[in-house]
């Protein structure tokens, strides 16, 4: 059973729906490295360290404190979060009902479920269902641990879901990257503009996102077996020496590029709806023995194909 992080209610107008939230995300799939001294390869550690004395602290004697001014503190417990304000600290209090396809993809964070709480399903079914048959997702203000997030409360199948949004101040303006001045001359021509719809019509497929993993996870791995078979556990890899592109302009056929992508497209397209046929079994290759006068069947030798290192 998943641990809530919190228990607590949805709040919007004069309703109150009783809600459990928990996090939607699983652990990372990012290898679990130690590190390590070159020198020796022994093991690097972190101390919490007393900056006066130099001694190491324990967990259990480290506390949160907001420095007012030069080197004096205000501690702050778990309890003096909570009591900044009682009732934010485990509400999600809807402010209003936009389209969800308003909410550009940057501002979405990190997402969570919430569950229905004790006496609380008839109300949480009624909300999901609204929201679902308008087309809206609500915005809100919630607290999780000592933070005060934007969100937007959206449903999903059966459940709810809230993904905390960032703060419009907090995301930097696509205009700091002068995008329209360096796409000055770079205006398509109708055929290039119709063969790139072309090929992603070709491409357009549903989202299965089960469909996808992290493969880059079990290539790393790969390379950690071949160095630990190869004897070079402790050999550190330098770079590979790259040749460095030739100087002046590229000049790119965007259009045979498109006409190769769309041709790709189409024959792997077909040789998936081909019905798969057996392969005729090989003769047997022969070759003369020296020596002898007969002939005998070659001896199969199994090919390993080596794939070149990252």
């Amino acid at each position: 059973m998943a641990r809530g992080l919190w228990k607590g209610a949805i709040s919007f107008g004069l309703v109150n729906v009783p809600v459990e939230l928990f996090s939607a995300q699983k652990r990372s799939a990012e290898l679990d490295l130690t590190m390590l001294d070159k020198r020796d390869l022994a093991p690097v550690g972190y101390k919490r360290v007393n900056k006066a004395s130099g001694k190491e602290v324990p967990w259990d004697d480290v506390v949160k404190g907001y420095e007012y001014e030069d080197e004096k503190y205000v501690v702050l417990s778990q309890e003096d979060f909570r009591r900044a304000n009682p009732d934010a600290s485990k509400t999600v209090d809807i402010m209003a009902f936009v389209e969800l396809a308003d909410i550009a993809p940057q501002y979405f964070e990190t997402p969570y479920y919430l569950a229905p709480g004790k006496r609380g399903e008839k109300a949480y079914a009624l909300l999901r269902d609204a929201m679902a048959k308008a087309g809206k997702a609500g915005i809100a203000t919630v607290v999780i641990r000592t933070k005060q997030y934007l969100a937007a409360l959206v449903p999903q199948g059966d459940a709810l879901v809230l993904n905390t949004l960032r703060y419009h101040d907090e995301l930097k303006s696509a205009k700091d990257l002068d995008i329209p001045e360096k796409l000055k001359g770079a205006k398509a021509t109708s055929k290039e503009l119709d063969m790139a719809l072309t090929l992603v019509d070709d491409m357009a497929d549903e989202w299965q996102p089960e469909r996808y993993r992290d493969t880059y996870h079990e290539d790393l791995l790969k390379r950690v077996e071949e160095k630990i078979k190869a004897g070079q556990t402790e050999a550190i890899t330098e770079p590979e020496k790259q040749e460095r592109p030739a100087k002046g302009a590229q000049v790119i056929d965007l259009m045979s590029l498109l006409k190769r992508s769309v041709e790709g497209g189409r024959k792997g397209a077909a040789r998936e709806r081909e019905p798969q046929r057996e392969p005729k079994p090989k003769r047997a290759t022969r070759k003369r023995r020296i020596g002898a006068n007969r002939w005998t069947p070659a001896k199969s030798v199994a090919t390993a194909t080596t794939r070149p290192s990252p």
